[in-house]
């Protein structure tokens, strides 16, 4: 199963691919334009994908997006517009995978929880983000 998290206005905060999603072939999650892309891949066995390099191709990225892998555990992931304001939680649990688009995000975790996460780099450090309050538990829907 895929979830999408939206604002009201329709911009897509997060994607979030269930640990049950299964589908043959490939698919991806992402429009061609995003900085990150994310996708799937069922093959049979005995499938090829050629050997291949990736060509030296200069890109632009302006929005950091990450993917965060969840390896074992179950996480609240808060979503925030860009002007820090709370819209809504969602839980992710072992073998879910979220793709984090845009607004503001933050996480607690429900269980101890391992997680893996994908995001463009070089890390730029404490420049690299604006950090805010985390809201508490009594006025999350």
């Amino acid at each position: 199963m895929i979830e999408s998290v939206t604002t009201v206005e329709g911009l897509l905060l997060a994607l979030i691919i269930r640990s049950n999603f299964h589908k043959e072939g490939i698919v991806f999650f992402t429009p061609q334009d995003y900085s990150q892309q994310l996708g799937y891949m069922n093959r049979p066995k005995g499938y090829v994908i050629s050997p291949h390099v990736h060509k030296l191709v200069e890109r632009k990225v302006t929005l950091t997006q990450e993917v965060l892998y969840v390896k074992s555990g179950k996480v609240r992931v808060d979503f925030y517009n860009d002007n820090q304001v709370y819209l809504e939680s969602r839980t992710v649990e072992t073998g879910d995978v979220i793709l984090l688009a845009a607004g503001g995000h933050g996480f607690e975790m429900l269980t101890s929880s391992e997680l893996i996460e994908i995001k463009q780099g070089p890390y730029c450090g404490e420049e690299d983000k604006v950090r805010f309050d985390h809201i508490p538990d009594n006025i999350k829907s």
